[in-house]
């Protein structure tokens, strides 16, 4: 292995609006709802990325409220070394819609969260459910 590889860095955003949560059906592999996110581009900051995702993902402006944690399992991402930093944020704005990366975009509650969650997305939504209740 090249002594120089490091993860990608990629953001995820929890987007609470109309007592939900926002969730975006993939139209890429791998398949499944999941959070709005993808990559942070060079010479952007996590939370310029997490902006940025949350509007071309499901048409919304959000504020970010806090940074929630980092996931890194190396298996997290079957395509290859994903390293993910999580904002919570809030919709402040916009008609939500599925667009760029997104087949489509909902709102879901803990109680009815899709069975089919791409990457870790199931395990980050469990440990942000289980801090905020």
């Amino acid at each position: 292995m090249n002594e120089f590889c490091t993860p990608y860095l990629t953001v995820d955003i929890i987007i609470e609006a109309r007592e939900g949560i926002v969730l975006i059906e993939r139209k890429n592999p791998p398949p499944g709802w999941a959070l709005p996110g993808g990559f942070v581009d060079y010479g952007e900051s996590l939370e310029e990325a997490a902006l940025r995702e949350a509007k071309e993902e499901t048409s919304l402006d959000v504020e970010l409220i806090r940074q929630f944690h980092a996931y890194s399992d190396p298996a997290r991402d079957a395509r290859q070394h994903n390293a993910t930093v999580v904002f919570i944020a809030r919709a402040t704005g916009g008609d939500l819609r599925g667009r760029d990366d997104a087949r489509r975009a909902e709102i879901f509650r803990r109680e009815n969260l899709p069975p089919a969650m791409a990457f870790d997305h199931a395990r980050i939504l469990e440990d942000f459910f289980s801090e905020k209740y």
